[in-house]
């Protein structure tokens, strides 16, 4: 059983003893200790919350409630949500903060909590201490006449995509007159109810289903990684479309899949959508240290400038308030429009990307063939409690101490024509080996190398 504290929220599997997992205990205790923060923390009244379709999710949404109104704070519940949609409601309704109660890519015995402030951005390092430290604390709970209360609103997603169709870069009539037939993979949670439904906003009447009940029971991983989505290749193959969608369980990360089968690349959502953007607003971008280089290739060709970020999404955030970044994003297939909100959006990057392919007049995988190419391999470490990621990180820096090094996130080494890039997760107990070359067998045999390097110290550590 697992249970991870960080940047990205409050995460853990379900079932097992409280402090070592998931636990009711600990989903009260981390749900009023945000609660009490974000009040005091922005002067505003209620909490923002909603859920994707896991089956724990109703469960864990029940106990937030409890422990929020419990402390005398009303509860505003979206109930099946998206992050993105729960992001922006936390702004439009004026609220304290937000609890999205998803574990995003992870499986289905996993949830978390998710903490966006005032402002519907995820919770900085510092603030996400504090929260810490105050659910270790005494709280002090409210009488019977002062509790909160709950309120449900349940047309947040209809806002969500009005919002996305009234920006000037979303043109629907060529999107309409394209007559597109489109695939949708949302692995059987809220995405399964949302893209279809922008989808149609869109003009698209043409949309074949495939795992979109929102029952919460994942037909495969739900990391939108080529492995995972023989489904949608396979669906691809037998039938004429123009595209397939996939969105991960809370609709925070977008991929798409060629009109033959083949994977788009989840990297190159945020680079093609980025090419659109800049071709009408010239400006700076941002992306992880785990992104694509293509991303920069794209910037500097119009104009602008490119930065990267520490991983997760409040890192990326900063980045761009503080470069004036007109997009940004992650390269796992997370789009953030500043002009929209400032959170990971799969459903305005799907209404952006179809602007710009249907504008293109070519086919999807032609498209992908217009942009520079890189080839990533995505590859882990299992941790155990023997391997200090740290010891391992520095032995690895004075292995490559004469390449250039990037220490603002783990370790990322420059090579002439390739990177690899070492940090430990945020939402899993493993490394993460990302690699980046100029064929697959290349960036393979790169992680392949650096991994068996990796578990040699490790081993010898012991």
């Amino acid at each position: 059983m697992t249970l991870i504290k960080s940047i990205s929220g409050i995460r853990g599997t379900i079932g097992g003893s409280p402090g070592e997992s998931l636990s009711p205990i600990d989903i009260v205790k981390f749900s009023s200790a945000f609660a009490h923060w974000a009040i005091n923390n922005s002067g505003k009244k209620d909490i923002v919350i909603g859920r994707d379709a896991r089956p724990s999710g109703e469960m864990v949404s029940n106990l937030v409630k409890g422990a929020v109104t419990a402390m005398g704070i009303g509860i505003i519940d979206l109930d099946l949500s998206t992050t993105p949609t729960v992001e922006m409601a936390v702004a439009a309704e004026n609220a304290a903060g937000g609890i999205i109660i998803t574990a995003s890519h992870n499986p289905v015995e996993w949830n978390a909590l998710k903490l966006v402030n005032h402002f519907g951005e995820f919770v900085s390092a510092a603030d996400g201490e504090e929260i810490l430290q105050l659910a270790e604390s005494a709280l002090i709970f409210a009488p019977v006449e002062k509790l909160g209360s709950v309120r449900t609103i349940d047309n947040y997603l209809e806002k969500h995509i009005e919002a996305i169709l009234a920006l000037p870069e979303v043109n629907v009539e060529s999107i309409q007159a394209a007559n597109l037939s489109i695939v949708v993979d949302a692995v059987n949670s809220s995405g399964g109810i949302a893209v279809p439904q922008l989808l149609e906003a869109l003009g698209v009447t043409q949309i074949t289903k495939l795992h979109c009940e929102p029952t919460g029971n994942f037909p495969h991983n739900p990391e939108p990684l080529p492995e995972h989505l023989t489904d949608i290749s396979d669906a691809m193959k037998s039938a004429s479309h123009d595209m397939g969608i996939v969105v991960d369980p809370d609709v925070d990360r977008l991929a798409f899949v060629c009109e033959d089968g083949t994977m788009f690349g989840e990297e190159y959502t945020l680079v093609a959508v980025a090419d659109y953007i800049l071709s009408l607003n010239p400006g700076n971008t941002v992306s992880n240290l785990s992104s694509t280089r293509a991303l920069r290739d794209v910037t500097v060709a119009n104009g602008g400038n490119y930065a990267a970020s520490a991983v997760g999404e409040v890192n990326v955030v900063t980045k761009m308030k503080a470069t004036d970044a007109v997009i940004g994003g992650e390269g796992n297939g997370g789009i953030i429009l500043p002009a929209l909100h400032y959170g990971r959006d799969a459903l305005v990057g799907i209404a952006l990307f179809l602007t710009h392919y249907v504008k293109k007049g070519m086919k999807i995988s032609e498209l992908r063939a217009f942009y520079p190419s890189y080839y990533m391999a995505k590859k882990k470490i299992q941790l155990t409690e023997k391997i200090d990621v740290d010891a391992v990180l520095s032995s690895m820096a004075e292995e490559y101490a004469s390449h250039d090094l990037n220490k603002l996130d783990g370790l990322k080494i420059e090579f002439k024509s390739s990177w690899v890039h070492l940090r430990k997760s945020n939402t899993e107990p493993i490394i993460r080996i990302y690699t980046e070359a100029q064929s697959m067998s290349q960036a393979n045999e790169l992680a392949d190398q650096i991994i068996s390097q990796i578990e040699v110290l490790a081993s010898s550590s012991n």
